[in-house]
């Protein structure tokens, strides 16, 4: 059993006040997850934007598999989470030169001229424009949220406050929905006021970050050691801060004897680390939880919703996800990182492997679902969603955030981020599409993807459940049976 080596600490007012407005960054992310999907499938968007879309919708005898599939559509999906791929690299720097404070003010600041830019749009240009700015921005704010939640932390609640992140993106997924359900009857302006909302936790997150103080981490790096022990003594409600103060001087210190934190990157303390979290982003996107998030109004339309049902079934969702995801927050830090992970890759592999079958069986190219078939599928999707919810969701970002040492800790969380914009914008590029082609076979081809991550939850991930982040390279890595050959 795992000793949790605890420091003095007491939960105030302006510490959960400092972990709420910074999770804001993670609304700001969710928000554009839903709000994609909805304005996506808008008659007075596809006509101004995506005219031939809008035809192929409305023909009579339309394919259910193909008719929202077109490149264009899916660019403008896509196109954020390029952008957010490059941009996690230079928020990497950001967060190290310039602290986690500012990074966040900048992410907030970019993501307000890209909801300005993408509510005024008259042409595909500004649009993308508009998407690709969106991008910074969430670029920005992934790379550092997470990073200044686990630094401002204490370590038996590490697990629950990073969470916090992963909440907000449910969150944000769900308003989105529920913005997309009532915009959706307001002609002809009702996508740009979906776009146009991003605005406000965008704005919160950018006030947020004149009442928040930087990690006492990050000060300490940076050369302000008396700022960082009396901000350490703010967020950890107490005066006796000396022996956590001193570990983070210590680890501050021997992060100042790597000049190339990139490079470093390649020796073994950071080896593992680094290939468990991009096999971690990887794993995250091909459980297909985007393809349902990104196209959910997109994806019951497909399976024979009507009218509305498509906006309410992804509300509903939505719903799921938020409440889920407050079980990880319950649970990380009693179950564990790897259990949690494992039993929720059985339940999404059942859950794939059912949708697969009953649209293979049931829905064909141009009919629709029976009103049983299509609640089951609903259910099932709920189900899914559930388990992605309280596991890969959140810890995707958890494990990579607590598991770097601090000289590749940017450096080595950048990695994770891009690599999470690369392959959402992958699946954002390419779901419509596959969905035309492979039909039915969509779900089969995530339902392996779900077994493989299985199979290296199980064998190469160690369980960071109650270890100091600097720790862990001692009691995580060394002591794995797998990655101690390294060392």
């Amino acid at each position: 059993m795992t000793v949790i080596e605890e420091h003095n600490s007491k939960i105030t007012v302006y510490v959960v006040s400092c972990w709420i407005l910074a999770a804001f960054g993670g609304l700001m992310f969710g928000y554009d997850i839903g709000i994609s999907g909805g304005v996506s499938a808008m008659d007075d968007f596809l006509i101004l934007f995506f005219g031939n879309v809008y035809e192929r919708k409305k023909t009579a005898k339309e394919n259910n598999y193909c008719k929202y599939d077109d490149q264009f559509l899916q660019l403008f999906t896509s196109s954020l989470y390029l952008s957010a791929l490059v941009a996690s690299f230079f928020a990497s720097k950001a967060a190290t030169k310039l602290g986690r404070k500012i990074t966040m003010m900048m992410a907030s600041l970019i993501f307000i001229a890209g909801a300005v830019s993408s509510a005024a749009a008259h042409n595909k240009k500004i649009l993308i424009l508009g998407r690709i700015l969106f991008g910074v921005g969430i670029g920005f704010g992934n790379e550092t949220v997470p990073l200044f939640l686990t630094e401002v932390a204490p370590i038996q609640h590490r697990g629950a406050v990073n969470i916090l992140f992963q909440l907000f993106i449910t969150i944000g997924i769900l308003i989105a929905n529920l913005v997309n359900f009532i915009t959706v009857n307001i002609h002809p302006n009702g996508w740009r006021i979906s776009l146009g909302s991003a605005v406000v936790p965008a704005a919160i997150l950018f006030i947020g970050t004149f009442v928040i103080s930087d990690t006492p981490m990050s000060l300490v790096a940076r050369g302000k050691p008396e700022k960082g022990k009396t901000t350490l003594k703010k967020i950890r409600g107490v005066t006796d801060v000396d022996v956590e103060y001193e570990e983070i001087v210590a680890s501050c210190e021997q992060a100042k004897q790597v000049k190339h934190a990139f490079r470093n990157l390649t020796q073994p303390p950071s080896i593992p680390p680094l290939v468990i979290a991009i096999m971690l982003q990887i794993f995250q996107q091909f459980t297909g939880i985007n393809a349902i998030m990104f196209y959910a109004p997109v994806l019951f339309q497909t399976m024979g919703f009507k009218g509305s049902g498509p906006l309410i079934s992804a509300v509903v969702t939505g719903l799921v996800n938020v409440l889920s995801t407050c079980v990880a927050i319950i649970a990380v830090d009693k179950v564990g990182r790897k259990k949690l992970l494992i039993q929720s890759c059985c339940q999404m592999l059942i859950c794939q492997m059912a949708i697969g079958f009953i649209l293979l069986k049931n829905l064909s190219e141009t009919g629709g679902l029976d009103k049983t078939m299509a609640v089951i599928v609903v259910l099932l999707v709920c189900t899914y969603v559930m388990a992605f919810a309280w596991s890969w969701g959140p810890l995707g970002w958890l494990i990579p955030s607590e598991t770097f040492p601090l000289e590749t800790r940017t450096a080595g969380f950048a990695f994770a981020v891009s690599t999470n914009m690369l392959f959402t914008a992958i699946i954002a590029q390419a779901f419509l599409t596959t969905l035309c082609f492979m039909q039915a076979y969509t779900f089969f081809f995530f339902s392996a993807w779900i077994f493989v991550m299985g199979l290296c939850a199980i064998f190469f991930l160690p369980e960071t459940k109650g270890i100091p982040i600097d720790a862990m390279v001692e009691r995580a890595w060394k002591k794995h049976p797998v990655w101690k050959k390294l060392f």
